[in-house]
């Protein structure tokens, strides 16, 4: 487990965690995942946004920083130091009343600043600043999958991904997974570990 990317530019695996419950079926995924890449000989970041503490909340003084094109925080420049290294990029987290945690929001907020993940054009198109390809968010729910499809589809990935140059993006979802059988999760996991581990 790496926690610097060491490699060039844009060649370096990174995971972003969100799940406090080191017994989740999210933890479970993540160390599927690292366990593949491990034994592949790759090397990864993870950024574990609850063991780091980071604080999701974009404050005033936050906004006026990111204003200016600084990042919010040190943890906040560690993670978009991680983004501009990075070549694929792995998101995992639960859906929780239909939505992401407050820290992928948050996430978003406060590491996709201007002038370091993005820029604008004079008539306010959005310029990517980052060169991420493939991406993969692998969440995890009890809602049906076909109930969540809309707005990861329709404005995740299209209207906050792929405008900060994070492209060629997938996203899987384990459904009723509270609800489900083992052998429902562990078809899901090495489905996932087929895509994203290699």
């Amino acid at each position: 487990k790496k926690n610097e990317p060491t490699q060039p530019s844009g060649s370096m695996i990174t995971i972003v965690y969100a799940n406090p419950n080191p017994d989740s079926f999210n933890h479970h995924i993540l160390e599927a995942i690292t366990t593949e890449l491990t034994a592949n000989g790759r090397d990864y970041n993870v950024i574990d946004l609850y063991a780091d503490q980071f604080n999701p909340v974009l404050t005033m003084a936050d906004m006026e920083k990111s204003f200016h094109g600084k990042p919010c925080d040190d943890l906040t420049d560690r993670y978009q130091k991680m983004l501009r290294n990075t070549g694929k990029l792995i998101l995992i987290f639960p859906i929780w009343w239909g939505m992401m945690p407050a820290m992928i929001k948050g996430f978003v907020d406060k590491v996709f600043t201007k002038g370091i993940i993005y820029d604008t054009a004079p008539e306010g198109a959005l310029l990517p600043m980052l060169s991420i390809g493939p991406c993969t968010i692998i969440t995890t729910s009890q809602e049906d999958s076909a109930e969540l499809d809309t707005f990861f589809n329709s404005v995740f990935i299209p209207q906050v991904l792929n405008p900060v140059g994070i492209n060629r993006v997938t996203w899987r979802n384990c459904d009723h997974v509270e609800s489900s059988e083992p052998t429902h999760r562990k078809a899901f996991v090495d489905e996932i570990l087929l895509q994203v581990a290699q």
